[in-house]
């Protein structure tokens, strides 16, 4: 809709008859945008689908750093039951929270990230990092939020819970308050990575 502002009637709402009397050339320079928004977001994620999947290797390694920091007393229990990061969290990496969450809350989460600014050391401007920078702080606070059940479970229940969260009932406020804790946690961390390094 953002696209079709410009070339469509500005003295009364848009009707798709609208839409269907633009001229060929308007159609496609509204794909052309739409390609290129795309393709910006894709170029933040593009190594999480790339052979060996070094983008979401990393994201599972900050996380597990991350989570070392926030709250020790769960990722010892995870360490002691010999639970590894990568047994939960590559899903949650490569499915971007889809399988987890329902699809009016991860559009809610994705129209966040799409909004990120600054997720990016080497370009702190653009648009679209927060695919791949606030998804790590976001996956922190969705396993933080279940801390205390979570330490007082075993190896498998602690693989069952982690692959099928209680989550469906969940509301905006729940995806609201989760992105509020993983701002917060992307404040604090991530422009400190010192405070990831074990001591």
């Amino acid at each position: 809709a953002v696209f079709l502002a410009s070339p469509l009637p500005q003295d009364r709402p848009h009707q798709a008859e609208d839409v269907e009397a633009l001229p060929a050339y308007a159609l496609a320079q509204v794909e052309a945008d739409s390609f290129w928004c795309l393709s910006k977001l894709l170029d933040s994620i593009q190594d999480h689908y790339t052979f060996a999947q070094p983008g979401i290797q990393r994201m599972v390694f900050k996380l597990k750093e991350l989570v070392a920091r926030i709250d020790a007393k769960l990722y010892a229990h995870l360490q002691e039951q010999g639970l590894h990061f990568i047994q939960f969290a590559f899903r949650w990496m490569n499915c971007l929270l889809m399988r987890e969450l329902s699809l009016d809350l991860i559009l809610r989460v994705w129209d966040t990230y799409l909004a990120e600014y600054g997720g990016s050391e080497d370009e702190p401007n653009e648009i679209g990092d927060g695919f791949a920078v606030l998804h790590v702080y976001m996956c922190a606070a969705l396993l933080v939020r279940w801390s205390d059940e979570l330490q007082k479970m075993d190896f498998q229940e602690l693989v069952v819970f982690l692959q099928h969260l209680p989550t469906s009932g969940w509301s905006n406020k729940d995806i609201g308050e989760l992105l509020s804790q993983a701002f917060i946690f992307k404040h604090l961390y991530h422009h400190a990575p010192s405070h990831l390094v074990n001591s």
